[in-house]
């Protein structure tokens, strides 16, 4: 538990720090391709990776939502992911459907632009600040 009563998320930075674009050490992720795997958030499935970047410092998921957001694709960043199970061709985030629904919207065109990047990465930074101290992705 840290001094200011928030826990660590487990693979996380030290001292618990969010970093939106690195998979944690935990989460079993490694350099497997996730492409086609389910994505399921806390409350339930979202859909399945349509891409998936290892890149250092830069990575993230592509989830096609299919019919839970009509058809359309949100992206993850890699600090989401607590736990992958390879067996299931599982990918869990720590994150509930409706925090994802209401990210910044997915752009193709503009994945890659820095901007885009600073809003989702700050948006997943403050909802994660926002996970109860005593919740099952912190210990």
């Amino acid at each position: 538990m840290l001094d200011d009563g928030r826990g660590a998320v487990a693979g996380g930075a030290p001292a618990g720090a969010f970093d939106p674009w690195r998979y944690r050490d935990e989460a079993g992720v490694a350099s497997a391709d996730l492409t086609g795997y389910k994505v399921e958030a806390t409350d339930g499935g979202i859909g399945r990776i349509d891409s998936a970047s290892h890149d250092v410092d830069d990575s993230y998921l592509v989830v096609d939502t299919g019919p839970w957001i009509f058809g359309k694709k949100v992206m993850l960043p890699a600090g989401t992911v607590s736990h992958v199970d390879h067996d299931e061709r599982t990918v869990y985030v720590d994150r509930e459907k409706d925090q994802i629904k209401a990210a910044p919207e997915y752009d193709e065109t503009s994945h890659a632009d820095p901007a885009y990047r600073d809003r989702l990465g700050g948006y997943y930074g403050e909802t994660w600040s926002s996970l109860p101290p005593d919740g099952p992705t912190r210990v």
